[in-house]
């Protein structure tokens, strides 16, 4: 027990950052979802996501060829051959990119220091919000993956390979395509237990709390990965890499952000309505009193 404690130990200091992002989503994904969803989607994703680690670096599926070197192994947790805070990671990724996709997807009530994400169960679960989430997370990978594979030149040491160098910065394409499955996976196990956990039931999940601004914490953290990313791989000199990534990252941002300005209070009222019955303590029910009272006393 005293030796699994100093592993635990070990891996937050190791990688606090990891550990400070995890506690961003924690936050983010309990005021949006609740607990009991955050709890289960946290279990069921770490182990979607180490079953996918495993099996690569046994078989080669579905990220194609590639093996952790263990060279911080008796410093930090590993699980089977696999770093505990690497799938771990994917759970906060998926979130974060998860939800980037429902602002983008949903109706939008604006207030005095409020935004507030008409999102329905219908829309919470839908395929858009499946294949974009799946893309957002990709994206984060086509970034994070080329400066990780450099971990020696940075905090993160030299903790994987890949058996033969792939065409994007050492990254083969297969990597991008098991990404992009396991991306699905993850977001579609999410999707299921937010359908299944606590369903029927009209009472505010335990941790669901209006927030100022609640809808845009998870899509800052998503950012704040990106920026993360991109800092350091310019900290290491990777001009062309990091010039790589902010292209790719510039028009999905900028689009963002000018539909999210466009789209705000721009809602149909049929869209408001139906939000209110699946969500009946959203912010959005004392927007409109509040709204309903003013117009009373004009």
């Amino acid at each position: 027990m005293t030796d699994f404690f100093h592993l635990a130990m070990g891996t937050v200091v190791m990688r606090p950052y990891v550990f400070a992002f995890f506690a961003s989503y924690l936050v983010a994904a309990v005021l949006h979802l609740g607990w009991r969803k955050v709890f289960w989607f946290t279990a069921l994703g770490y182990l979607i996501a180490f079953a996918s680690e495993y099996s690569s670096i046994n078989n080669g599926f579905p990220y194609g060829w590639y093996y952790y070197v263990e060279a911080t192994r008796g410093q930090e947790l590993w699980v089977a051959g696999v770093p505990f805070f690497d799938s771990l990671s994917y759970v906060f990724l998926s979130y974060c990119s998860y939800a980037t996709a429902l602002l983008v997807l949903s109706p939008v009530k604006g207030g005095r220091r409020e935004l507030v994400l008409l999102e329905t169960g219908r829309l919470r679960r839908s395929f858009s919000a499946l294949l974009l989430g799946s893309l957002f997370q990709v994206f984060l990978d086509i970034l994070t993956d080329p400066v990780a594979l450099q971990g020696h030149r940075w905090f993160l040491g030299r903790i994987y390979g890949y058996r033969e160098a792939g065409v994007h910065f050492g990254v083969p394409f297969s990597n991008y395509l098991g990404w992009w499955l396991v991306s699905a996976l993850l977001i579609a196990a999410l999707q299921l237990i937010d359908r299944l956990v606590g369903a029927g039931g009209k009472e505010k999940p335990a941790g669901v709390a209006a927030a100022p601004f609640r809808c845009l914490y998870a899509p800052f953290l998503y950012l704040c990965v990106v920026a993360f990313n991109l800092s350091v791989t310019l900290y290491i000199g990777e001009k062309l890499m990091a010039l790589t990534g902010l292209f790719i990252f510039t028009l999905p941002v900028v689009m963002g952000v000018v539909l999210l300005c466009n789209k705000v209070n721009r809602y149909h009222k049929e869209e408001l309505a139906a939000h209110l019955v699946e969500f009946p303590w959203s912010p959005a029910v004392a927007q409109r009193e509040k709204g309903s009272g003013l117009k009373a006393k004009g």
